[in-house]
């Protein structure tokens, strides 16, 4: 089992497209928002960041059950891989009921603490109002994906990516600017088309796995307490670390939004845009859990650092000339989002020193994941809270610094994944991790 270019790169592809299309859900939100009103534009930003914190609790979740279905698959076991995979699935499904409830009674409240700007406040939570429904589709989907991925099977996720985003594409167009006889909704049409299109893309995948050859994987209704305390104690540390990855984002655009609408819409410009190109490191970083796993479930702990290596190679091959053509068409790029030009004028240095964190950001994501797939999700966890003093130390500091440019906010990132790089890669070169078990 030695993964040679073309084995990572076509593992990688659907899960690559499959994050895509997920990360495309928000940005086409952005793009049809971005001609209702700034305000509109900038409360996406604020509440899609809100969303995608609670959300990355249940993606942290299905990473772990990931880690354990890989590591079975990699061991052969593979009655033990669907008896994983059925744990898993019921946990998220309980789990998402559990935050959708919170949500609805906490998040006024959370929100209006957080947002000083009475316009801003109330288009998010119209927002969040109707995109709390995507966590009871989008948690049992993770863990669905989880499976595929975990088994090295995910060219499926591919297709059931491009349905997700062309419903979500229809939907935005019906119901944000009224269009087809439907009521115009603004902001809470673009919540409504997303959550209407995760469900599909759920219904689709249950099709699917219904296809799957039960007898091998084990796939039966039975209920494990033992192995779901086991599947807890190993998927919460990397649940609550996703967390705290995508928290520090919403208090940065906290921070953003106290320095005005157009600021914030700017930013939320730039973060749409950003997060496409995270989504080649994120993919070829959440192959690298299944693949690492996998090595270690065969007894070839050599093989995983030169992975690794791989990985990044991949990574900067997709990525770079990526990053080369949208800085050479950014005025076009960012004007896809408004035509307000002041707010394309303040978005293009923060636009810049996005495109040069994705250097120092791909072997930084790519060790952590790494760290991730040998199953210590623990230290995976303590990496990230250090990060994250770190981070907010220094936000912290620019946000009570008069007079800082936006672009010097988007630095963060920079100090946010330098100190992740070092970290993980120390305890990959160090670290004991070559016979760490992940159950009993």
């Amino acid at each position: 089992m030695n993964y040679t270019y073309k084995q990572i790169w076509l593992i990688n592809l659907p899960i690559m497209v499959s994050l895509l299309m997920e990360q495309l859900i928000n940005f086409t939100d952005s793009v049809f928002l971005g001609h209702v009103s700034p305000t509109a534009l900038g409360a996406s930003a604020l509440a899609t960041m809100y969303y995608t914190a609670i959300y990355m609790l249940g993606l942290g979740f299905s990473l772990g059950i990931q880690v354990v279905i890989a590591r079975r698959n990699g061991e052969r076991k593979y009655t033990e891989t669907g008896r994983v995979f059925y744990q898993g699935l019921l946990l998220l499904s309980l789990f998402a009921i559990v935050i959708f409830g919170l949500s609805k009674l906490f998040s006024p409240a959370l929100l209006r603490i957080a947002i000083t700007s009475d316009s801003v406040y109330r288009a998010t939570l119209q927002y969040i109002e109707w995109r709390d429904y995507n966590y009871l589709a989008a948690f049992p989907l993770l863990a669905i994906r989880a499976f595929f991925i975990g088994t090295t099977h995910t060219k499926i996720l591919t297709l059931n990516s491009v349905i997700i985003i062309l419903c979500n594409i229809l939907f935005n167009y019906l119901l944000i600017f009224g269009n087809g006889g439907f009521p115009r909704l603004g902001i809470s049409g673009a919540a409504i088309g997303s959550s209407l299109a995760e469900f599909i893309g759920l219904l689709f995948l249950i099709r699917h796995i219904q296809q799957v050859d039960g007898k091998r994987y084990g796939l039966s209704a039975i209920f494990d307490f033992k192995l779901s305390l086991h599947l807890i104690s190993i998927s919460v540390w990397t649940m609550v670390r996703s967390f705290f990855c995508i928290a520090p984002w919403f208090l940065f655009f906290v921070a953003i939004e106290h320095l005005g609408e157009s600021e914030l819409a700017a930013a939320n410009i730039v973060r749409s845009i950003s997060m496409l190109f995270f989504v080649i490191v994120n993919s070829f970083a959440t192959t690298t859990i299944s693949l690492v796993s996998n090595l270690i479930g065969g007894k070839q702990t050599s093989d995983v650092i030169p992975v690794c290596h791989r990985s990044i190679l991949l990574t900067y091959t997709t990525g770079i000339p990526l990053i080369l053509l949208a800085f050479a068409f950014s005025e076009d790029l960012l004007q896809l989002f408004t035509d307000d030009r002041a707010v394309v004028q303040t978005a293009f240095y923060p636009f810049c020193v996005m495109l040069s964190t994705f250097i120092i950001s791909v072997p930084a994501y790519t060790y952590c994941n790494a760290v991730i797939g040998t199953g210590n999700t623990k230290i995976a966890f303590v990496f990230q809270m250090i990060n994250i003093m770190l981070y907010l130390v220094y936000l912290f500091i620019l946000a009570n610094t008069p007079g800082i440019p936006l672009a010097v906010f988007w630095t963060s990132e920079q100090v946010y994944v330098t100190v992740l790089f070092v970290l993980s890669l120390l305890y990959l070169q160090k670290g004991k991790w070559e016979n760490k078990r992940i159950l009993k």
